[in-house]
């Protein structure tokens, strides 16, 4: 076994030079401390995009878009195509899994203020990710066309339309019309396959070439302590065998969640009944869509929820841009405020979700 394994190890190098890169992995350490555990979220949320790219392959050897077809070809995955009702359950729990670990992993990275110079670039395109992770779910919605995600879906691109100027153009470009219809439910498959995974793959790479180069985020303080006091571990083999561990514990988590909770495969959508009571869009939405609840009908000239969508796109703009406003950067210093704001964030969100759900 060890004459095959060496024979097999020099033919690659002959052909690709390893040495660089078991420098660098033999070089390259993670420190130890008390909030570490965060940094396991970013690969947690890699293994889950993993998930979500081979389950979407295989749904889509079956899978058939348009209105007369869609909801009968997921119908035939989830009855007659052998274990089709695991692959798309795990597919979608997959999917609410990957953008509840993403947000894990955003505020990890703020509240140990790891977006500071020079890792600013890494939060960019970390947030980045988390966007078009949440278009993934709002264009993936949609695809079964079942009553829920039809009226969903309705709502939730109806809200572009409040906005002055843009809305209505901004609504059409969404259902390719007036309506959520079958041009509506192509665009968003082409977004979901094609055009989104195409964007997230090259995001993706910059980031964790980025993460690579400036390495793991060491905490407050950290550099000042007595060499004797801080402790590191080797990424390889130590963090990639955790993070390996951590992986396993998630699919294992996965798995119980698909078996047991089965997702729903619902009715097929028609556009000429009226809307199911108590539509709301998923999880990671409702806190907007609640907060909008809220605002008056009217505010001055525009209209309340006008107001508040552009509250929040002010809001998300802000949040993109934190390193340049945490004005303690530059001296690495504490700043009281930047964790005050991420914990009114956190429970402005748990808050409106829990009554959003009731």
């Amino acid at each position: 076994m060890g004459g095959l394994k060496d024979k097999l190890e020099a033919w690659v190098q002959e052909r690709i030079d390893l040495v660089p890169i078991r420098e660098f992995a033999a070089k390259k350490k993670v420190p130890q401390f008390v909030g570490s555990f965060w940094y396991y979220f970013g690969g947690v949320s890699l293994f889950l995009f993993i998930i979500q790219v081979v389950t979407g392959i295989l749904l889509l050897m079956y899978y058939q878009p348009g209105a007369q077809t869609a909801f009968e070809s997921v119908r035939f995955i989830v009855v007659k195509v052998k274990f089709g009702w695991l692959i798309r359950s795990i597919h979608s729990w997959s999917a609410n899994l990957m953008i509840f670990s993403v947000f894990v992993h955003m505020f990890s990275v703020y509240f140990t203020k790891a977006f500071r110079k020079p890792r600013e670039l890494t939060w960019y395109s970390g947030f980045i990710l988390l966007l078009l992770s949440m278009g993934f779910g709002f264009s993936g919605y949609l695809l079964p066309w079942n009553t829920l995600a039809f009226f969903a879906t309705k709502v939730g691109t109806s809200i572009a339309a409040v906005l002055p100027v843009l809305g209505e153009p901004m609504l059409e470009l969404l259902r390719a019309g007036k309506d959520v219809s079958t041009a509506t439910l192509t665009r968003f498959y082409g977004l979901h396959v094609a055009i989104l995974p195409a964007v997230f793959t090259v995001i993706l790479g910059a980031h964790l070439m980025l993460v690579q180069m400036m390495g793991m985020h060491e905490p407050e303080g950290w550099k000042s302590l007595p060499a004797e006091k801080r402790r590191y571990m080797p990424f390889f083999p130590n963090f990639v065998l955790r993070d390996l561990l951590l992986w396993l514990i998630v699919l294992n988590v996965l798995a119980i969640l698909a078996v047991a909770f089965p997702w729903e495969i619902g009715f097929k959508a028609d556009p000429f009944i009226s809307a199911p009571a108590g539509i709301k869009p998923e999880w990671y939405f409702l806190f907007m869509y609640q907060a909008l609840k809220y605002f008056p009908a009217k505010m001055g000239m525009m209209e309340g929820e006008a107001v508040g969508v552009m509250l929040f796109g002010v809001g998300g703009l802000l949040w993109f841009l934190v390193p340049l406003w945490d004005t303690r950067t530059p001296s690495g210093a504490r700043n009281r405020t930047i964790t005050w704001v991420g914990l009114f964030v956190i429970l402005f969100i748990i808050a409106l979700s829990a009554v959003g759900l009731r």
